[in-house]
């Protein structure tokens, strides 16, 4: 491993640079040749010939009511999102997508601006061939659940603000990795073989920094295979090697039930340390064996309404006994919610999550969307909410997120007890 990052790592970093400078004249949105995401459901994907631009530019006022006789804190934000995909010549496509936020309060440690590379790679697929090539920074998204993803290996790390609780939101606008990809199709599957090397050792302070040391700070391996046994049934099987760890196996399928009703599930089972060690500091590393779960049922109406009820686990997370304990650490159960954040972890060992959306709500071109996260151990609850309208380029809309339980308690622990902002985003 050792070697062949010492041959790979220059051809990285000259490739990165200058993909970052046809950034400047162009500006992601295609879908990879073979897309091992599924969330919600997996999608195999032929590459698109056409060029695709989107553009939006977005703007958010809210404020946020916070516990402990803390005062309200307003907040505003203004995004330009950016994603570009197309041809430069024959079987070579360019994948570009970014985003800038200017944020009040500041982005902790990254100040006001923020600007995520979310995607920088090109590809490469002879005509009539079913192989595909790529290299650069790809925003790899592994996983058909709606709230956690125990096979989505490239997650953490990579989020770089948060600018809405909606875990589709944020699965979108994360970073991504730099990394070489090689897939390989044929009807009915697919294989997929990723190195994603290491090319800085910590997390970058500056906003407009590529931030390489949070997605590529250590070497990492995965093999995909991707198998469509019927138009009803999709299974994904993974092995997935880090530098200095054991390696992780993992699974997901998606399933039609029947015509209104569809399953996923996920589950990984390695040897990695826990993650109140990965934490706290103080604690010493405690590396298990154990595994994530994540699985669930989505039923569709035909009003046009969808109801997702899922389950999820995580070995590696903290029963209520070993929450409470940390209690007795000053800071130590926020410390613990911000790791959980910043890898895209399950905090507890378990929870559940109730997802819905409604389309056409009430009038033509109102979607309602929501869901309520509850910790199993500690009865403390997320609920997230959002009415959007869509007009031909312009969508309004109002979120509003609700932390609830003890002040002991994961989602009560948390300063900020209420979240509300209206966004207004305009398509170019």
């Amino acid at each position: 491993m050792e070697k062949i990052r010492e041959r790979i790592l220059p051809v990285i970093q000259a490739t990165v640079t200058a993909l970052l400078t046809v950034s400047a004249s162009h500006a992601h949105g295609q879908t990879d040749a073979l897309s091992l995401e599924s969330a919600p459901v997996e999608k195999i994907q032929d590459v698109e010939p056409s060029t695709n631009l989107k553009v939006f530019v977005e703007g958010s006022v809210g404020n946020a009511t916070q516990r402990y006789g803390l005062p309200r804190i307003d907040l505003q934000r203004a995004s330009l999102d950016l994603a570009y995909s197309g041809q430069l010549a024959p079987g070579i496509r360019l994948v570009l997508s970014n985003r800038v936020d200017v944020a009040h309060p500041k982005v902790f440690r990254s100040g006001h601006v923020v600007n995520s590379l979310r995607e920088a790679y090109l590809s490469w697929q002879p005509s009539g061939s079913a192989t595909v090539l790529d290299f650069g920074r790809i925003n790899l998204r592994n996983g058909p659940s709606y709230g956690y993803n125990p096979t989505d290996f490239f997650r953490d790390g990579s989020l770089r603000i948060v600018t809405s609780a909606d875990p589709f939101a944020l699965r979108q606008n994360r970073i991504g990795s730099v990394m070489i990809r090689g897939q390989q199709i044929w009807d009915g599957g697919s294989l997929s073989l990723i190195y994603s090397p290491k090319l800085a050792s910590r997390p970058a302070l500056d906003g407009w920094s590529l931030d390489l040391g949070s997605t590529n700070n250590r070497d990492r391996g995965l093999v995909g295979l991707g198998t469509r046994f019927s138009q009803n049934f999709n299974t994904q099987v993974f092995l997935y090697k880090e530098e200095g760890l054991s390696p992780t196996v993992g699974a997901n399928f998606t399933a039609l039930l029947s015509d209104a009703a569809t399953a996923h599930a996920e589950l990984t089972y390695g040897r990695e340390p826990d993650l109140l060690s990965q934490a706290i500091a103080m604690v010493p590393r405690n590396e298990v064996t154990r595994s994530r779960f994540s699985g669930g049922v989505t039923y569709t109406t035909l009003g046009k309404t969808s109801i997702t009820a899922e389950y999820q686990y995580n070995g590696f997370g903290l029963r209520k006994a070993g929450w409470d304990a940390l209690a007795l650490v000053p800071g130590g159960q926020v410390q613990y919610l911000q790791e959980a954040l910043r890898l895209q972890e399950l905090a507890p060992r378990q929870a559940i999550l109730l997802y819905i959306t409604q389309r056409d709500l009430w009038l033509k071109d109102l979607d309602l969307t929501a869901y309520v996260r509850v910790n199993l151990g500690d009865k403390s609850k997320l609920a997230w909410f959002e009415l959007r309208h869509h007009w031909p380029n312009f969508d309004l809309s109002f979120q509003l997120q609700q932390n609830i339980g003890r002040a002991n308690s994961e989602f009560g622990v948390l300063a900020d007890r209420r979240l509300i902002q209206v966004l207004g985003t305009y398509y170019f």
